[in-house]
């Protein structure tokens, strides 16, 4: 009884051995990383703004007359937007070139008397302090006209800001005062009329942090990468509802301090704009050329893996034995993960069926490619 159940035992373990070596390795789908020269680019937030943008106000004090803009309107530089009520004003231009006249026939009698006074003077006919007197007569009579001169240019200026034009080319926003209002102009409590923006180039402006800063400043200095104070560096800017960066422009301006309070330092942007789409105000999502050039390896992204903060990824050995390799994650290039550290371009790396492996394990690699999203 004791032989038979020890022969039995012997056909069960023999059975499942068999049945265990008869198990293949299972078939796992490996690449190499790809390989390809690449540069990075950097995002950033940020907002759009006009090149110029004027503030239209009135010059001189008086009842606005007209308005000869539709809001919204394109205009070029020079264009009349407002009269303000001239009459007050010719009638100051008028008293102006009176009092000139005047001014001259005074200078002229003044000037005759003293050539008379000078011959007067020459006979001994009169005193040579009633010639000083003649000839100080001149040069006040002078002074005078140019003084009226001065007023006659004054009322003119004045006469020419009672029309308030467009200083740059660009879009006229709406009339904040209409006609029939008091406008008070001058120097300081200047009436606001309306602004006008350009609108063609545009600028976009964005924030980069300290760290950003600090590995621009060490490509620049190690030769790698230009700075974008000297350079126009290639951007490439989205709005909020599109995919792709579709518009591209350079780098404009740096600033030339990092804000104390933020620990940001300000970035613009120059972006052609000859459509008019772009408008002042909107938000958008900035790319900046972000290094040099240097050779990537590059994998799909979800062949990457996470045990808690750390990342990693499945290779297979020369064994075809399971291994995983910690790795330091870079940017996304086209479609797919740069690795920063932690592979080599002669690994093999696992490309799917990640929940029926574990590290140790033999498989069955079977060799694919990787290659770049559409």
């Amino acid at each position: 009884m004791h032989s038979r159940l020890l022969t039995i035992g012997m056909m069960l373990f023999v059975a499942c051995t068999a049945r265990v070596s008869s198990q293949e390795p299972p078939a796992l789908s490996v690449a190499l990383p790809k390989m390809e020269t690449i540069v990075d680019w950097d995002e950033y937030t940020g907002r759009f703004q006009a090149v110029e943008r004027v503030e239209i106000r009135a010059r001189v004090s008086g009842y606005l007359d007209k308005v000869l803009f539709e809001d919204g309107q394109l205009v070029p530089p020079g264009t009349p937007l407002f009269v303000i009520d001239q009459r007050p004003f010719e009638i100051a231009l008028e008293a102006a070139k009176a009092d000139f006249d005047a001014a001259k026939a005074r200078a002229s009698l003044a000037s005759r008397e003293a050539e008379r006074a000078r011959s007067l003077r020459e006979s001994n006919a009169i005193s040579q302090e009633e010639f000083e007197t003649r000839q100080s007569q001149v040069a006040e009579t002078s002074a005078q006209v140019r003084s009226a001169q001065a007023a006659v240019d004054r009322a003119e200026l004045d006469m020419e800001y009672t029309t308030v034009t467009s200083p740059i080319a660009g879009r006229v926003g709406t009339d904040l005062v209409t006609r029939g209002n008091l406008v008070s102009g001058g120097t300081s409590g200047t009436t606001l009329l309306t602004t006008v923006v350009s609108e063609d180039p545009i600028y976009f402006s964005f924030e980069v942090s300290e760290s950003e800063f600090l590995k621009y400043a060490r490509l620049y200095r190690d030769g790698t990468r230009p700075s974008s104070r000297d350079d126009p560096n290639p951007v490439q800017v989205r709005l909020l509802d599109e995919d792709e960066y579709l518009h591209a422009g350079v780098m404009d301006f740096v600033d030339n301090e990092l804000n104390p309070t933020s620990g940001t330092l300000r970035g613009r942007a120059i972006i052609s704009n000859p459509d008019g789409f772009l408008q002042p105000g909107q938000f958008g999502r900035l790319r900046l050329l972000g290094s040099g050039e240097y050779d990537a390896i590059m994998v799909p992204d979800e062949v990457v893996q996470s045990e808690q903060s750390q990342k990693y990824i499945y290779i297979v050995d020369s064994g075809n034995v399971v291994g995983r390799k910690f790795v330091e994650l870079g940017p996304m290039y086209e479609g797919l993960r740069v690795i920063r550290r932690g592979v080599e371009a002669t690994d093999k790396v696992v490309l799917s069926g990640f929940h029926r492996i574990r590290p140790g394990m033999t498989v069955s690699p079977q060799t694919q490619q990787i290659t770049a999203a559409e």
